[in-house]
């Protein structure tokens, strides 16, 4: 009886277990919607989309400048006009 019941179980097919979907490395606000986001107007001229907050950054030449980060358009950081 144990090797009818050991024959049936052996038997049965097992099903495969398969490694879990591989995750895109797009940024978070390029996957899911975000809200509390804000408009900016850009040193360049143009009115940008962000969703982080407004930092002051210092520049390789000296000074500072205020950028506002994680924007629309794949841009982590987007200079401000003042």
């Amino acid at each position: 009886m144990k090797v009818l019941a050991l024959a049936l179980i052996l038997s049965l097919q097992v099903p495969k277990l398969q490694p879990p979907a591989k995750l895109s490395n797009a940024p978070a606000g390029q996957t899911a919607k975000r809200k509390g986001g804000r408009w900016y107007f850009a040193a360049n001229g143009h009115a940008v989309y962000c969703y982080g907050p407004v930092m002051t950054v210092a520049q390789p030449e000296g000074g500072f400048v205020k950028v506002a980060t994680f924007c629309r358009g794949d841009q982590v950081m987007v200079p401000l006009k003042d």
